[in-house]
């Protein structure tokens, strides 16, 4: 009864004074205005005189104005670049979104707004302070694409760009993290900050400061990804053979007697009689004492291996090596592996050569890495069903910008059926139909092998068709610029689903334009919205429908007896469908106590990252700080001082028995360790305030006599070697035992 009265408050409250959206777009449209009445100023200008407009903004920001009272014309600037380079006016639906980058929030745009031009806006206006802008985008292509193309713009106005690819080498990132404005992938500006701080010379840096990035398909870098941690690692000494055994052991388990696997968790588990069973098989008196510790965590890996993790959907086999599939974006991630031993055991059910195990050197989690920026902005299609998470992990507000032309897609009700096969026979009808009536097709699939079984099933049919998926990543390309031809039925991946658009050709959008259709409902919903993005672009017709059954994923493991409830009362027969709001409004509840659920899980993550992440961020700044040189003899005396009280506390401290104190070790240990050479009578019948002193005064006068022989510039350059070495030496042993200390609450569990 509350709940129904607050959602009534709730309308009434949105019809009388707006939404919270509406009243920001409404303090946004006068720099809207403004922007605009400077159009023909603009126009007016010559080519010298709009680049010059840059070094004039500089120069103002300089005398204190600010970017803020620089926008409209800056923004006027960038339009009318863009108007004279690529013949493309931004709309003022695209300034306003422009405005909301800039401000350090998300604009949620509908595909086809040209989010790409819409970024050029801000990452000008925020170039001008000369602190490096980075762009952020998904995938090294369109990294490289959107970098090329509104490349003319920026040097129109005077400013570089660059695009990090991952293939560069050292110097060549160098170059392009040098430009006003630095395109590239999360990965790769992540993996570059870690390796800044790895680096021995802050000449080789690239990452001077992380003032403002804007990402583009912002939900899937900042939520998808944000689980993956990024990790730089080196070979560790431990042997892959164990990972070939626990597989040999894992084959011969009984799923329910002797382990359980829990999808929603996805984890494995052995049952106290899988122990008993796993240990005899083994050949191992005991799992739980000394080096058999191992083998619980082995094998449970292995039975994740082959009850959670299936070819051609989680992962391929490519060239002998296991790829894993990014399981929003469809794409094949090269060099990504699984930690925690998974990808080993992986590697072992597929009778692979076993990669050894590595030790982690550097990590940070997308997350944290940032929230290191001073500022950040993005765009995405898919934004506001996530908009507490953006707003309470990054403090980002949602704004979602009107289209420039009124949406017409249609969007059908789910179609459901009770088994699979109905499913993909009724799937098979709609494309038929629909290709029948001259429109173009696109098939949404969530996985690779998915993708295959349809264009079976369409290849029995007669239906031409083509598949694009991590397999055919190479014709991407081709096959997304024919996929809005007349009658062309595409199947896909979510590799299709960002940063594609598909352009409608002659005729189609007079017979009713795209129609899409999703073989299931994804865990979120905006991987479901991204795909229906990809219909009505710009105004355009188009429609969707998602064909559905009871044995999906998904339905399977969250919404099973909820729907299946649903439909006996509506009377579902075999080979029937239904269609109902309520059959979908049901799936929708399904998907977001999933979101829920992965909410937890990233936040979570976050909570157990903190620690870290401060530590980090301690160790980093002292790194930094002997890169720059600074203070490098005052931070050297402060340890040797520390170092010095705890010898003489150790030494002058009586022994509780015989009540000596051991002064000749104390001179021993001097000597060893400072090369310095004192008497036990210097050292004897002081109190330990006067010995400090004492001792700090003779390694000081050392020190000094040792620089005038090496000289101030090498000395420096010796203690900054000699500090950095010992600091990466402890942080990667912090490291190796916070993973060990990471296993070991998991068997403690």
């Amino acid at each position: 009864m509350l709940t129904k009265l607050s959602e009534n408050f709730g309308r009434g409250f949105v019809k009388v004074f707006g939404s919270r959206n509406d009243r920001v777009l409404k303090e946004l449209y006068p720099l809207v205005d403004q922007t605009n009445a400077l159009e023909d100023q603009m126009f007016d200008l010559s080519d010298e005189q709009l680049r010059d407009k840059t070094a004039e903004f500089r120069r103002r920001l300089g005398n204190g104005e600010t970017l803020d009272g620089l926008l409209p014309e800056a923004f006027a600037c960038v339009r009318e670049a863009s108007r004279r380079v690529l013949k493309m006016r931004h709309f003022d639906v695209q300034i306003l979104g422009g405005i909301v980058l800039h401000q350090g929030k998300i604009a949620e745009m509908v595909t086809g707004e040209g989010k790409t031009l819409v970024a050029t806006l801000a990452a000008y206006l925020n170039a001008l302070l000369s602190r490096g802008v980075f762009v952020v985008t998904v995938n090294d292509y369109l990294a490289r694409r959107d970098c090329q193309w509104m490349a003319p713009v920026y040097e129109a106005l005077g400013m570089s760009v660059g695009a990090i690819q991952s293939q560069m080498g050292p110097q060549e990132r160098l170059t392009h993290y040098q430009s006003d404005i630095t395109y590239g992938t999360n990965n790769e500006f992540g993996f570059d900050y870690l390796r800044d701080n790895m680096k021995s010379r802050a000449e080789d840096q690239c990452q001077k400061r992380l003032y403002y990035a804007i990402i583009d398909e912002v939900d899937s870098i900042l939520i998808d990804e944000a689980r993956t941690p990024l990790i730089i690692s080196g070979p560790a000494e431990e042997s892959t053979s164990k990972y070939y055994e626990a597989d040999r052991v894992a084959r011969k388990l009984v799923k329910g007697d002797d382990y359980e696997i829990k999808e929603k968790e996805s984890s494995a588990m052995l049952t106290e009689n899988g122990i008993e069973r796993a240990q005899e098989l083994a050949g191992v008196e005991d799992f739980y004492t000394g080096e058999n510790m191992d083998w619980p965590h082995c094998i449970e890996q292995s039975l994740r291996a082959h009850g959670l993790f299936k070819k051609d959907k989680e992962y391929v086999v490519k060239d002998g090596e296991i790829v894993i599939v990014d399981e929003f974006t469809g794409r094949l991630m090269d060099g990504r592996r699984w930690s925690d031993g998974l990808h080993q055991a992986i590697e072992a059910k597929e009778k692979l050569k076993i990669k050894e195990e590595n030790q982690t050197l550097a990590t940070i989690t997308f997350q944290n890495y940032f929230r290191l920026f001073d500022k950040l902005g993005g765009m995405t299609g898919t934004a506001i069903t996530e908009a507490s998470e953006f707003y309470r992990i990054y403090k980002l507000e949602v704004v979602q910008v009107p289209t420039n032309r009124p949406l017409t897609r249609l969007d059908h009700n789910d179609v459901i059926y009770g088994s699979s096969k109905e499913k993909w026979d009724a799937l098979c009808i709609e494309v038929e139909d629909i290709q029948n009536q001259g429109r173009p097709i696109l098939v949404g699939t969530t996985s690779i092998e998915n993708s295959e079984l349809i264009s079976k099933l369409l290849n029995v049919r007669g239906i031409k068709h083509e598949v694009l998926n991590a397999k055919h990543h190479e014709r991407e390309a081709s096959i997304i610029a024919n996929a809005g031809q007349p009658s062309s039925v595409t199947i896909a991946t979510n590799m299709a689903g960002r940063g594609t658009d598909i352009v409608l050709g002659k005729g189609v959008p007079a017979k009713g334009g795209l129609h899409i259709i999703g073989t299931e409902r994804h865990e979120a919903r905006r991987i479901d919205n991204q795909l229906k993005g990809r219909a009505g672009r710009q105004g355009d017709p188009g429609s969707t429908r998602f064909f559905l059954s009871l044995e999906d994923d998904l339905m399977r493991v969250f919404a099973n007896d909820m729907v299946a409830g649903i439909l006996k009362r509506l009377g579902l027969q075999e080979g029937q469908d239904i269609q109902s709001p309520m059959v979908t409004k049901a799936v929708q509840r399904a998907q977001k106590k999933v979101e829920e659920h992965n909410f937890e899980i990233r936040k979570r993550l976050l909570e157990y990252d903190a620690v870290n992440n401060e530590q980090r961020k301690i160790i980093y700044g002292q790194r930094q700080d002997i890169l720059d040189g600074k203070n490098l003899r005052e931070m050297i005396f402060d340890m040797i001082e520390s170092v010095v009280a705890s010898l003489l506390d150790r030494y002058l401290t009586p022994d509780p028995v015989t009540k000596e104190t051991d002064v000749p070790g104390l001179v021993e240990t001097i000597r060893h360790r400072f090369q310095l050479t004192m008497t036990e009578e210097e050292l004897t019948g002081k109190n330990q305030d006067d010995l400090h002193g004492l001792v700090m005064e003779r390694i000081n006068a050392a020190y000094d006599e040792r620089e005038k022989i090496v000289g101030d510039e090498d000395m420096r350059r010796v203690e900054s070697y000699l500090l950095l070495r010992v600091l990466d030496g402890k942080w990667k042993d912090h490291l190796y035992t916070m993973d060990h200390l990471k296993s070991g609450i998991g068997m403690r569990a």
